[in-house]
């Protein structure tokens, strides 16, 4: 029985799993896939603070696009700056205001594909009210 009933629970964990990816139809977390948003990386952004930078960790190469979805808390986006693995750097100023569960439009990098290896940006949140901000970057090939 006990055999049974974690088939069951392991079923439907897999298909909340499932759904769950499925509802995000544009983010897609394999690499292998060319033309697919691939997560970056996340941070938290606080009243506190003016900027943060993300680590892109992991397969880190050859992105032509950037997107940054914000959930949690509206957020005003300044000014990106993106570092290459070559030490090379980018600044794109972006001035966007995202809102609660919404996305920047898609930001493209010079040269091509590009091997990132950190996105730091600046932003305001929108009001102590609101709460921090939850901003996850992606990258597309």
């Amino acid at each position: 029985m006990n055999q049974v009933r974690r088939l069951v629970v392991s079923s439907i964990a897999l298909a909340l799993v499932a759904g769950s990816a499925h509802a995000e139809g544009w983010y897609m977390d394999d690499s292998k896939h060319d033309g697919a948003w691939v997560r970056l990386g996340r941070v938290t952004a606080t009243h506190s603070a003016d900027h943060d930078t993300i680590r892109v960790e992991g397969r880190n190469d050859d992105f032509r696009k950037l997107k940054f979805r914000v959930s949690d808390s509206p957020l005003n986006l300044h000014r990106i700056i993106v570092t290459y693995d070559n030490g090379g750097a980018e600044r794109l100023e972006v001035r966007q205001n995202i809102p609660k569960g919404g996305e920047t439009r898609d930001i493209d990098l010079q040269g091509g594909k590009r091997s990132i290896r950190t996105i730091e940006f600046w932003y305001d949140t929108k009001g102590l009210l609101n709460g921090k901000a939850d901003v996850t970057a992606y990258g597309k090939r």
